[in-house]
């Protein structure tokens, strides 16, 4: 699936399901290599694009498993009204007018064809594979966790319970503004509204402020999931500071996918009077998730308590053997029901992860006393801007490709909207000369936006190891030093 959220969406999710396929949502923002790359490391034959994106995938499908396409245009579910303003002033300016080669098909004109149609005879069952979500695990390289049906009722019910005394079944409404490519949205939020039967809202890009602000007056949403940088972009919005955004609806807000600065969290309930609660998970978890709770007092910098049948151990961070006592810091690891099932056709690169029914995160933190989970840090190189993950290497190679590029490290540094933003550092070969202007041009032709580097630092060197490895961490730590000074 290339498609942002929309009912297009989930009618295509579930009528998979139905006939046994596999999902796998992917962003639809990828570049061509991206995108290729996924197709190839999935190798979906079936692609159910939204037509802003139909050409890009034209263009790689020779290369590709991709044999049939069926495309959606967004305006297939707006009102009548609203999709007469959409053709006449929108779909072509935007690029969402398409014409379709003869080998593929219209979505809506499939729906239409089989409307009177028999539910497939195939049995699908509670340990079938149901989904595939790409993640770049312990290594970097992008691969596609696959979960089951049973991982997704599980996480389902999981978080449904947690939440049990704020949201009403059938009542409450619940944002779904978190992209169904990210395993926060499509199992995060789409399956505990499953399980509680609860209205979603379909917000496809949340990034637009305005447009979430006024969906949230319309809709009066009881839980707003989201990650630190829309938080924090909320308590910037003009309208928000003047008063005039009512939140009162909203009970609940759910903060994850990467680090919720304190400040932030109270600023933002004290804005609101609303409560805004930290969760923590990973895509190869399945949402097997730990979560502050909801309607007591949480520790500070804490993320929460594991949620119900999920385990917690801390285990030597150098061997991953052992249990750590409380307050010692070593690697999380996980034991839940829901586990990823492992990475699609790559066992060497699950059995390294998955070890004797436990997940290896590679994430630095420890158990409290009381069994709250505190992160220190990250095993892994992993950059979380707004909650994305972006791999060093990936930008690296992107950056160094270019002529003028002699040598590159990239590394997280803290960000205040972020999170965590991509920052380069960068040795220019002699007699050349680039702008960071244009070394961000470079990346954004190969890169989608959020890998692009925020920041950009040249210098005559970087720091190495003996065998010549450049030392992120070290770079990541000078930038921190600085940051310090000013």
């Amino acid at each position: 699936m290339l498609l942002v959220n929309s009912p297009q969406s989930l009618i295509a999710q579930l009528g998979a399901w139905k006939a046994g396929a596999i999902v796998a949502p992917v962003n639809p923002l990828y570049t061509e290599p991206e995108l290729e790359h996924a197709l190839q490391e999935c190798g979906a034959e079936t692609i159910i694009v939204l037509t802003p994106f139909y050409e890009k995938i034209k263009t790689i499908q020779p290369r590709t498993n991709v044999r049939l396409i069926i495309a959606t245009n967004i305006k297939e579910y707006l009102p009548p009204f609203m999709r007469i303003l959409f053709t006449l002033f929108k779909e072509k300016k935007e690029g969402h007018r398409i014409t379709l080669q003869s080998d593929d098909l219209w979505m809506k004109d499939m729906i239409r064809q089989y409307s009177n149609a028999h539910r497939p005879e195939v049995v699908v069952s509670q340990d079938d594979p149901a989904l595939l979500l790409f993640s770049g695990g312990t290594t970097g390289t992008p691969k596609a966790a696959l979960g089951s049906h049973r991982a997704l009722l599980i996480s389902g019910m999981q978080i449904h319970s947690w939440l049990t005394g704020t949201l009403e079944n059938w009542k409450d409404t619940i944002m779904l503004n978190m992209p169904l490519f990210h395993v926060y949205g499509n199992v995060g939020v789409l399956c505990p509204c499953l399980v509680g039967h609860n209205t979603m809202t379909l917000v496809p890009n949340p990034r637009d402020l305005d447009d979430l602000i006024k969906t949230i007056r319309k809709t009066r949403p009881s839980l707003l999931p989201g990650v630190p940088t829309l938080f924090a972009a909320l308590l910037n919005h003009p309208e928000v500071q003047a008063g005039k955004v009512d939140f009162k609806s909203i009970k609940i807000c759910i903060s994850g996918a990467a680090s919720l600065h304190t400040e932030t969290k109270n600023r933002f309930e004290s804005l609101t009077g609303g409560r805004l609660v930290r969760g923590y998970a990973l895509t190869e978890s399945m949402m097997a998730a730990v979560i502050s709770p909801v309607r007591e007092s949480s520790k500070a910098d804490a993320v929460g308590l594991p949620l119900p049948d999920v385990e917690i151990r801390i285990a030597d961070s150098d061997t991953g053997e052992g249990s750590l006592p409380p307050g010692e810091i070593g690697e999380i690891l996980i034991a839940a029901p829901q586990l990823m099932m492992g990475y699609w056709e790559r066992l060497t690169e699950t059995e390294e992860i998955l070890r004797d029914g436990w997940l290896y995160t590679g994430d630095i933190g420890y158990l409290d006393e009381d069994g709250y989970l505190f992160i220190v840090d990250r095993k892994k190189e992993v950059i979380k801007p707004s909650g994305f993950q972006v791999w060093p290497v990936e930008v690296e190679e992107v950056i160094a490709s270019h002529p003028a590029v002699a040598e590159v490290g990239v590394a997280g540094v803290p960000d205040m909207y972020q999170g965590e933003a991509v920052k380069a550092w960068v040795v220019l070969c002699q007699g050349h000369e680039v702008t960071v202007d244009e070394l961000r041009d470079h990346c954004r032709a190969r890169l989608v936006g959020y890998k692009v580097p925020k920041h950009m630092e040249f210098r005559d060197s970087l720091p190495k190891t003996l065998v010549g490895k450049v030392l992120r961490r070290e770079l990541a730590a000078e930038d921190a030093t600085e940051q310090c000074k000013e």
